[in-house]
């Protein structure tokens, strides 16, 4: 029966043992589902199909990733990545078709596979940003891991990201930034009220002296972003806020340079504090000596 139906196009077999009992092209769901079922027992979609399906990415990723208990062994599956993990069961989300991994175990998947500390940043900071998740849930998926890249790491990024930095920018700013060269520490991701009622948020506020930082993890400004910051800035200076706007070169490059501007803007504001070089060569040294 499965057979003729096959030949006559009625079903179609999407990998060996699984069919579509429909003609046509397939949807996203039922190839997710495919490959879940091909992998067998125990299978459970991870890495990027499971953000997405957390809606920690906006777009599908061609491949789709799908993980499975260590013991088991299978072949390989077209279109896909199999994963094996010995805490595949464990971390499946409850009651969640197709299965997929817990959005915690999800970040942290995608953190081990990471090629880069921005990368690293980028997953945990989307994941708070778009409240998927919290400290208490992600540290405790950490520590029923016995092996973790960047665990210490880790751990400052989920304070950084508890506490405000929304994205990678945001964290580099802080610790490349403010932190490193001891400049005060501002308000952070503040709502306000703009020309018409729009309503945003601020990266960072230094309220006691009227600085606003933000920052700008865009490549490109297209012309209607370019004005909608300029509104930003002027809505900030009628609240009679001084406004700097730093992108990837200032705070990834050019961190000590940056940290000296803002120390100037500062102090010219009422700081009474001295910023403090983060290395011997820190051009912080020779702009602010005792």
């Amino acid at each position: 029966m499965i057979k003729f139906r096959v030949r006559s196009g009625r079903w179609q077999q999407i990998h060996p043992g699984v069919y579509a009992t429909f003609s046509g092209a397939l949807g996203r769901g039922p190839r997710l589902w495919a490959v879940v079922l091909s992998a067998g027992p125990g299978a459970v979609l991870s890495h990027e199909t499971a953000a997405e399906l957390h809606q920690l990415i906006d777009r599908p990723a061609d491949t789709i990733h799908v993980t499975v208990p260590r013991q088991r062994h299978i072949a390989s599956l077209s279109g896909a990545v199999i994963h094996r993990s010995g805490r595949a069961i464990d971390a499946i989300q409850a009651h969640a078709n197709p299965p997929r991994t817990k959005i915690e175990e999800t970040v942290l998947d995608l953190t081990q596979t990471a090629k880069t500390f921005d990368d690293v940043c980028g997953w945990v900071t989307r994941a708070f940003a778009r409240e998927l998740t919290d400290e208490t849930r992600l540290r405790e998926a950490m520590s029923a891991r016995t092996k973790l890249r960047w665990r210490a790491d880790l751990h400052e990024l989920i304070v950084a990201a508890d506490g405000g930095d929304h994205s990678v920018l945001e964290f580099r700013y802080h610790r490349d930034v403010e932190r490193a060269h001891a400049l005060p520490e501002p308000r952070r991701q503040v709502p306000f009220a703009g020309p018409g009622g729009r309503r945003g948020r601020r990266d960072r506020i230094y309220e006691a002296y009227a600085v606003v930082v933000e920052l700008d993890g865009r490549l490109a400004h297209p012309a209607e972003n370019q004005w909608r910051d300029k509104t930003r800035d002027n809505a900030a200076a009628v609240d009679g806020q001084q406004t700097l706007r730093y992108g990837w070169a200032q705070v990834k490059w050019e961190a000590c340079a940056t940290a000296v501007e803002v120390a100037k803007v500062l102090r010219r504001h009422g700081w009474d504090g001295r910023p403090r070089p983060c290395s011997p060569s820190c051009p912080v040294q020779q702009e602010f000596q005792p």
